[in-house]
């Protein structure tokens, strides 16, 4: 972004550069990659998404703002320079951690741009590059990289420098394999201490939690804990979860099997999986029904009831609602013994039923 930060040309990009490469070097001290299972397609994903995101995708939309604006707002540019940093680093960064909160909320929520998102969580591994895995598209509509350079042609500059840096500590902390948190959860002296810190910013067992395959274990929510940076929006809106636990199983409910070509590129290149989202024959059809469903439920188990009615394991919960607003229910059987549960998902009291099929 041309901005010299104690001098020194580009020294956010070296330090962004030097922090990735600090949780690697842990990563390998601790054997992460002597024990990954990730597959050739995996790293090139990865990687890939990094490299093209650092080097091609920021600094277009970034150059992509500085034209738009010397071309229509030309007196606007370096408004912001006589402001103080103490003003323009928190500016930058709760605006920007706003606008990605909703963004990545809204790829949970929304069809096209799920499909963008969900390669993001069908890795089944934590590690460093997997805050960088999502379609090369997801990235072109990500706000908070154009409000980046919104603020840079502003005079924002040092203030985006230094708010990248400490925005990719949190980031690549919360996504790698160093549980930097678990150890203040077992000591009692420590523990007031991640209170505070997990209320403000993402630890591991918060953004784990949200990669974790469903709710079934009681530690994961992957329809929530959106936050990135900041956990403070997801509890003002009221998606936060604090297990302070981490997840036995990460990624999809139904894992699929999509070449990384796939993952990456579209809508441009499609699965040949058809069971896969990304392929061009996959539809999300109505299983619903107007009659209950008879199981045999088990006393104490957790089950995960469909509330979309798309699941292909109906009553129960595999992965459908994803790209929607509906999440399922979770449940825990008191009884061992055969129950009637709601197909028709109207029931006031799901996931059983209470006969409001008979309605319809």
């Amino acid at each position: 972004m041309g901005t010299k930060l104690l001098g020194i040309p580009n020294i956010d990009v070296y330090l962004v550069m030097g922090i990735l490469l600090f949780f690697i070097f842990i990563e390998v001290i601790g054997g992460y990659l002597h024990q990954t299972k990730r597959k050739s397609g995996d790293w090139i994903q990865e990687l890939g998404s990094f490299l093209l995101l650092s080097l091609a995708t920021k600094p277009f939309i970034v150059l992509a703002v500085l034209f738009l604006g010397n071309t229509f707002f030309p007196q606007a540019q370096y408004v912001l320079n006589g402001y103080s940093l103490w003003l323009l680093l928190p500016l930058y960064l709760f605006v920007d951690d706003l606008l990605q909160y909703w963004y990545h909320r809204s790829a949970h929520e929304y069809p096209f741009l799920w499909k963008l998102h969900r390669t993001h969580h069908q890795a089944e591994e934590m590690g460093f590059f997997v805050s960088y895995r999502n379609a090369a598209v997801y990235y072109l509509f990500m706000p908070n990289i154009w409000w980046m350079g919104l603020i840079s042609f502003l005079g924002g500059g040092i203030a985006v420098s230094i708010g990248l840096i400490l925005k990719q500590i949190v980031i690549i902390g919360a996504h790698s394999t160093i549980k930097w948190d678990k150890p203040f959860y077992k000591n009692k002296f420590l523990s007031p201490f991640i209170s505070l810190i997990e209320r403000i910013i993402i630890t591991p067992a918060f953004h784990h939690a949200h990669h974790g395959k469903s709710k079934l274990d009681t530690v994961s929510d992957p329809n929530g804990n959106f936050g990135n940076m900041f956990s403070i929006w997801d509890q003002l809106f009221g998606t936060a979860s604090f297990t302070r636990q981490f997840p036995k199983e990460y990624g999809l409910q139904t894992p699929v099997q999509d070449h990384w070509s796939a993952a990456y590129l579209y809508p441009f290149v499609h699965s040949k999986d058809e069971k896969s989202e990304l392929s061009k024959s996959f539809t999300k059809s109505n299983t619903s029904s107007l009659e209950p469903i008879f199981v045999n439920l088990i006393e104490g188990e957790n089950y995960l009831w469909c509330k979309c009615g798309k699941s292909k394991s109906q009553p129960f919960c595999d992965g459908s609602h994803h790209g929607s607003k509906i999440k399922p229910i979770l449940f825990q059987a008191k009884r061992t013994g055969r129950s009637k549960i709601c197909n028709c998902k109207k029931s006031k009291i799901g996931p059983f039923c209470d006969n409001t099929h008979l309605k319809f």
